[in-house]
């Protein structure tokens, strides 16, 4: 495990469970989100972000968390394990909306400067509002990462579900226990 790729919905707990890894195991973590946002949540032109994760990926050993299909080829085609947090779809919608208002009433700035808004928040466009983009993408990549793991897609990996919380914390103090 040096080499790990860790995908799921918003709110499945991609950064924190990839902090974890990077500390535990001594990988470089690598969020994709802070590659990808730029200041005013514009984002990074696809070569751009293209070329500077191969070019953050070109250590060793890491961990990248994110789902950004533009750079899969490199964040889990070059993964020899990929964790898939596949929780239901009801906790991390709850999960998302309960971080996010954490976000907004801390004023906590994200990446590059950019910070949640209630505005953005409450937007019905889930391109602006992470938790209708949370409960809208969650079926989307529950179907993507399923077809994965039998395409053949993943055969070069290790693959890892995990379906629920309770499994997540197994799994990670059995991690603890090989580190």
């Amino acid at each position: 495990m040096e080499r790990v790729a860790v995908v799921g919905s918003p709110g499945a707990g991609k950064s924190t469970l990839a902090r974890f890894l990077a500390e535990s195991r001594g990988l470089h973590h690598v969020e994709l989100d802070a590659l990808f946002h730029r200041p005013g949540w514009e984002p990074s032109p696809i070569p751009a972000f293209r070329a500077a994760v191969s070019e953050t990926l070109e250590r060793d050993r890491w961990v990248v968390d994110g789902n950004y299909r533009q750079v899969s080829d490199l964040t889990q085609g070059r993964a020899d394990t990929i964790v898939w947090l596949d929780l239901p779809r009801w906790q991390v919608t709850w999960r998302v909306t309960r971080r996010t208002l954490v976000r907004i009433a801390r004023r906590q700035p994200l990446w590059n400067g950019n910070r949640e808004s209630l505005r953005r928040v409450l937007s019905p466009d889930p391109e602006r509002s992470i938790v209708v983009w949370t409960w809208q993408q969650h079926p989307k990549y529950r179907s993507l990462f399923a077809a994965q793991m039998v395409d053949g897609s993943w055969a070069h990996a290790d693959v890892v579900r995990l379906r629920s919380s309770r499994q997540v914390r197994r799994w990670r103090s059995a991690v603890a226990a090989t580190a």
